[in-house]
């Protein structure tokens, strides 16, 4: 399977959908959350910002390069969150999960364990994957220890990485988990959504 075609991915705690125009109450829902606007140093939509940012997926979905989806929360059925499959370089089987976000009430929960479960699981075992990156900015400390966490090893920070929409400069932290990797992570992810 390719890592740009679009799949729905299921677990117990959470439904990856790929990402449509149907999405767009449910997420402005959840980036109204309090919380989310404290977040400096990521990308999260507003509520009014929500309809260009799925417009904008979809139209890297169709250019090749990204594959986007809506989380879904199974116990209350509702849209938390987005996540994509980004920078897919598939002649090289590589590939990054990001543009990952998270409502507050969904974060610190199986939710986001779970969907990177399904993620790596979909990128390893169907598409055959040699490796998948994370990244992140390098003040995001919550996010580079939830990455360590998963039982990614970090490759580097790469300096003045990108120009942020405020003007400021972002080093960018990139980990990464190869093939040979996965079946401890795998076990590691499914360790943890048992003991809660």
């Amino acid at each position: 399977m390719l890592l740009i075609e679009p799949v729905t991915l299921e677990g117990a705690h959470v439904h990856l959908e790929p990402l449509s125009a149907a999405h767009i109450e449910g997420l402005r829902v959840a980036a109204g959350e309090p919380g989310l606007e404290a977040l400096w140093f990521t990308s999260v939509p507003t509520p009014d910002g929500v309809a260009g940012e799925i417009e904008s997926r979809l139209a890297q979905w169709e250019a090749g390069t990204m594959n986007p989806w809506a989380i879904r929360r199974l116990p209350d059925h509702r849209v938390v969150g987005m996540t994509s499959f980004c920078g897919i370089d598939q002649p090289n089987r590589r590939v990054e999960i990001g543009h990952t976000w998270l409502a507050p009430s969904a974060q610190r929960s199986a939710v986001n364990t779970e969907a990177k479960l399904l993620l790596l699981g979909h990128a390893f075992e169907a598409c055959d994957a040699i490796a998948v990156e994370f990244r992140t900015h390098w003040h995001n400390h919550r996010s580079r220890a939830a990455i360590a966490r998963l039982g990614a090893k970090q490759d580097g920070v790469l300096r003045s990485h990108r120009i942020s929409p405020d003007g400021s400069l972002r080093d960018t932290v990139v980990f990464s988990i190869i093939a040979p990797e996965w079946p401890a992570v795998r076990m590691g992810l499914r360790a943890r959504l048992q003991t809660g």
